[in-house]
């Protein structure tokens, strides 16, 4: 999980929130857009590390298996 992605997401539901509350409607949508930008990062970021952790788990177990 990446910190500066949680960052960036928070920053946008910010950027959201105020453009909603001020009525402007392009600074609204480039804060939601700033939000799912940043969660497909994450998420794109969590699945890397799963597969590297699993492709370790694996070598780990051939070589447990070699000797």
């Amino acid at each position: 999980m990446s910190v500066e992605e949680k960052l960036n997401q928070a920053k946008g539901s910010i950027k959201e929130g105020v453009g909603k509350a001020i009525g402007d409607e392009k600074m609204e949508k480039e804060g939601a857009a700033e939000k799912v930008v940043s969660k497909v990062k994450e998420v794109a970021e969590d699945a890397k590390d799963a597969v590297e952790g699993a492709i370790e788990g694996v070598k780990n177990m051939l070589h447990k298996e070699d000797k």
